[in-house]
């Protein structure tokens, strides 16, 4: 009953660290208009400031995740949440200007790069593989409530206290969680041992030659799969506000409601996939369908929905395939995670999902770039705005069809001679 407590206990302490983590991501896109009116910069040169957020965060996410071998997550989650908060308060004072902005997007970067693969590595501590699915999905939700309540509530902040304090407050909010896990954080049952530590398993270890774990198909086409997937996530973050200010003609306010709700659908397809998983696991019964397969379909499908959204010019199209479809993409990203935590020793599990999260991170460097170039270099907004989503759709449904066909982790992990982690817990206490 304690492990039970101490697992989800961990579990929603950890969701919460990714709420906060995908609000900071937030901000900027909520922000963007009025920011871009304050500096009297372009499209491209805010899609700079955006893209300057991620110059650190795949270098970051695979640099301190390999620190995992030999550093507790416990105080590694601790101090980059106490980073990624100092980064965001320098934006309070009234002088600090486009170049602070990027300044600090860059050390934000780098704090937060690290947070979700050493987050996931800390939970399946907590967790045997089978049981792994919904833990990692309701991290991710964290993606999606992060925007839910940010958008709100930040442009809540916007509106009566300006800009600036968008910044603030997500930094503040941090520096509680902190406060929180300091109380409250500790290791799992299952975490790994770190550098001299007595009592190593033979889990502990057990290690293969890491380029075969990163040349193998399960994890090169989970990569890309989950790169095309952060792409369209990112590039939905930054533009889908000014897409609807100026394209389809809202509000801030609308605008702000709209992706919240995307954010919201984005989390209900998480969790159903991850519930879903879950049942499945404790049943004993196999999916119909390899869990690459299954995802890989989702993406593609997401893709044709993203081009619809594209070229359709009618709202009643565009807002359901928002709210639908598109979401659908997200569930890349926990079977990309569990599928690379499966084919890798649990020694080297942190070391894999770091550069697992630097691959699919370039997808966040690229897009607001590539998206603000298309938009200010086409003939119209909206002619812009269409190249951008049709090659996004086109990249979601190659990684797609790739996951769908070559990502099988039960097939690579027995080739790799990984075997699966242990249950620690008895199933039918792991309930959350």
């Amino acid at each position: 009953m304690l492990l039970m407590r101490g697992a989800w206990r961990t579990t929603w302490l950890l969701l919460a660290f990714m709420v906060v983590n995908f609000a900071d991501k937030a901000v900027l896109g909520l922000a963007g208009p009025e920011i871009r009116a304050d500096f009297g910069i372009s499209r491209q040169e805010f899609g700079t400031a955006q893209s300057a957020f991620f110059a650190l965060f795949s270098v970051a996410a695979l640099g301190v995740s390999a620190l995992t071998k030999r550093v507790r997550t416990t105080p590694l989650l601790l101090g980059l949440a106490l980073l990624w908060s100092a980064a965001q308060l320098p934006m309070l004072w009234g002088a600090a200007g486009f170049g602070a902005l990027v300044v600090t997007r860059v050390l934000l970067g780098a704090a937060e790069g690290p947070a979700s693969p050493v987050a996931m590595h800390h939970v399946h501590g907590w967790f045997p593989q089978r049981e792994r699915a919904l833990p990692t999905a309701l991290l991710l939700v964290g993606a999606a409530a992060g925007v839910a309540v940010a958008a709100p509530a930040l442009s809540w902040v916007i509106t009566h206290w300006g800009w600036r304090w968008s910044f603030g407050a997500v930094g503040l909010v941090g520096l509680v969680w902190a406060a929180l896990w300091l109380l409250w954080g500790k290791e799992g049952p299952l975490a790994p041992s770190v550098g001299k530590e007595a009592g190593k398993t033979p889990q502990d270890s057990l290690t293969v030659p890491l380029r075969r774990v990163l040349l193998s198909p399960t994890f090169l086409t989970a990569a890309f799969g989950s790169f095309a997937a952060y792409w369209s996530m990112s590039a939905t973050l930054t533009w889908a506000p000014d897409y609807m200010e100026n394209v389809m003609g809202w509000d801030l306010h609308q605008a702000s409601t709209m992706v919240g709700a995307g954010a919201v659908a984005h989390g209900a397809v998480l969790l159903v996939h991850g519930f879903l998983a879950r049942r499945s696991a404790l049943k004993g019964t196999p999916p119909r369908l390899p869990v690459g397969a299954g995802a890989g379909l989702l993406v593609a499908l997401s893709g044709c929905a993203t081009a619809l959204f594209g070229l359709s010019e009618s709202q009643a199209v565009k807002v359901p395939m928002m709210l639908g479809p598109m979401a659908l993409a997200m569930v890349m990203l926990t079977v990309a995670v569990t599928a690379c935590s499966r084919i890798a020793p649990p020694a080297q599990r942190g070391t894999v999902l770091g550069v697992l999260t630097c691959v699919y991170a370039l997808g966040g460097i690229v897009s607001p770039l590539v998206l603000g170039r298309l938009v200010d270099g086409a003939a119209t907004v909206s002619a812009g705005y269409e190249h951008g989503w049709l090659l996004t759709a086109a990249l979601q449904v190659a990684g797609g069809v790739l996951a769908a066909v070559f990502c099988r982790p039960e097939r690579t992990a027995g080739q790799l001679g990984v075997p699966e982690t242990p249950a620690a817990l008895p199933a039918h206490q792991v309930t959350p």
